[in-house]
């Protein structure tokens, strides 16, 4: 257990920025995935417009230090990817 006020300040931010950060990381998550459903069902549309809503969504993502910029690009590329292909 903290025994300073500057360890126990640290920790209640941590958990503030903890649950900040999981909600950052689910609705990333819950963007990727519409594209990923919309590619499997084979609506170019629908999965075109998702990734044009995925990508600044990401790229937040890497601005608020949630998401490495390497670990971004990528998922950013596999998805446009896919989206091409169909």
């Amino acid at each position: 257990m903290a025994n300073t006020l500057q360890a126990k300040k640290r920790i209640r931010r941590n958990n503030r920025r903890a649950e900040i950060n999981g909600a950052r990381m689910s609705r990333i998550r819950s963007y990727i995935k519409r594209v990923e459903t919309a590619c499997t069902e084979g609506k170019k549309d629908e999965a075109q417009a998702a990734l044009k809503d995925a990508q600044p969504e990401i790229a937040k993502g890497v601005a608020k230090g949630v998401l490495h910029k390497n670990t971004a690009a990528r998922k950013m590329s596999r998805l446009s990817k896919r989206v091409h292909a169909l």
